[in-house]
C-alpha cells in the first residue's frame, strides 16, 4: 500500500515531501466500524486512499481525472492482488444529515455544475452504472410493490424514466455523501453513478429527509421545495423544459425513492418492518398529492 501511494504522489505532486506516510483507517458514520478507506498524511498534505467499489474507479477515471469542481481531486490508482485502490483529495466539511439552507444551496451548486458539464453526454453513456443497467434495477423494484395504486404510479415513473434527458448522476446521493465547507460542497463516494435521467441524484438527496428532530436525515419541507425550485431555475429551465412537466417528473422520481423500502418489505414478506410501513404511508400520501396537483 505505502509504495503504491508513494509512486502516485511522485507522479502527480510537484513537491513531494520526504516525510514518512502516516495511514489511519476511517470509521463508518453509521456504526463506527473501520472500513476500507484510509486517511493518508504526508508531511503537510492529507489524502484519502480507498478500495475502489462497484463503478467508482471507472467513474473517477472517465469523469474526474482532470480535476473539476464539486468532487475530490483524483490523483491515481493502483492494483494489488486483483483489487483496485485509488488516491484522492482529502475533503473536510460537514455532511447534510442535519441540513440547513445555506449548506443545501452549496450542494445544489455543486450538483448543477457537474450536470451542466455532462448534460446529454453521449461519449460517456456506457461508463459506470449505465442507463440500461439502471433500468433493469428499477424494473426489479417495480415487481415488489404489492399495491395497485402505487404500481400504477410506478408504471408512469418507468415510462418517464426512459424519456427524460440524461446527465451525470450519483445514484446514491444520500446526505452523508455531500461534504460542505465554508467555500464549497463536495460530492463523494461515486460507487454507483453514470449518465442517467437528470432527476435521479436530486430526488435521492431530498426524498429521505424528515422534519422530526431525531431523524437520521433531517431536512425541512420548505428547504426541499427551495431545492426543487432552485435546481429548476439554475439548470432545467434553460433546457427548455416547462416547469409543470419538470415538477411531475420530480414527483415520480421521489416516488421511486419511497418505493425502496416498500420493495424490501414486500420482497422479504416483512410487513411489520417500521420503514416499510412508514414509506408505504408516505408513498400513498405522495400519490394523492400528485393526483390533486394534476387535477
Amino acid at each position: 500500500m505505502i509504495e503504491a501511494i508513494k509512486k502516485i504522489l511522485k507522479e502527480t505532486t510537484p513537491c513531494t515531501s520526504a516525510a514518512p506516510l502516516e495511514i489511519l483507517p476511517f470509521r463508518s458514520r453509521e456504526d463506527g466500524a473501520a472500513y476500507e478507506v484510509w486517511k493518508v498524511t504526508h508531511g503537510a498534505n492529507t489524502y484519502v486512499w480507498k478500495k475502489a467499489k462497484q463503478y467508482e474507479l471507472e467513474i473517477y477515471s472517465a469523469f474526474f481525472a482532470d480535476g473539476i469542481a464539486g468532487v475530490p481531486r483524483f490523483y491515481g490508482s493502483a492494483c494489488s492482488h486483483g483489487t483496485s485502490y485509488f488516491l484522492m483529495e482529502y475533503v473536510t466539511g460537514e455532511d447534510l444529515c442535519r441540513c440547513d439552507r445555506q449548506s443545501l444551496k452549496k450542494a445544489l451548486d455543486a450538483l448543477i455544475g457537474l450536470q451542466a458539464r455532462y448534460w446529454e453526454n453521449k461519449e460517456t453513456a456506457e461508463v459506470g452504472f449505465s442507463f440500461a443497467k439502471s433500468l433493469a434495477h428499477r424494473n426489479e423494484r417495480g415487481a415488489y410493490l404489492g399495491d395497485a395504486g402505487i404500481e400504477a404510479a410506478y408504471g408512469e415513473f418507468l415510462s418517464i424514466y426512459q424519456t427524460v434527458p440524461r446527465t451525470l448522476c450519483h445514484d446514491d446521493l444520500l446526505p452523508f455523501n455531500v461534504l460542505v465547507s465554508e467555500n464549497r460542497a463536495t460530492i463523494i463516494d461515486w460507487e454507483l453513478a453514470g449518465i442517467l435521467p437528470y432527476p435521479t441524484a436530486l430526488a435521492r438527496l431530498l426524498a429521505h429527509g424528515e422534519e422530526t428532530e431525531n431523524a437520521f436525515f433531517y431536512m425541512k419541507e420548505e428547504d426541499k421545495s427551495f431545492a426543487i425550485d432552485y435546481y429548476y431555475r439554475h439548470l432545467i429551465e434553460e433546457k427548455g423544459i416547462p416547469y409543470g412537466e419538470y415538477r411531475r417528473t420530480m414527483d415520480l422520481f421521489l416516488l421511486y425513492e419511497y418505493c425502496e423500502w416498500i420493495m424490501l418489505g414486500v420482497k422479504y414478506r416483512d410487513a411489520d418492518m417500521d420503514r416499510y410501513r412508514h414509506y408505504l404511508a408516505k408513498a400513498g400520501r405522495h400519490i394523492e398529492k400528485m393526483g390533486t396537483a394534476t387535477r
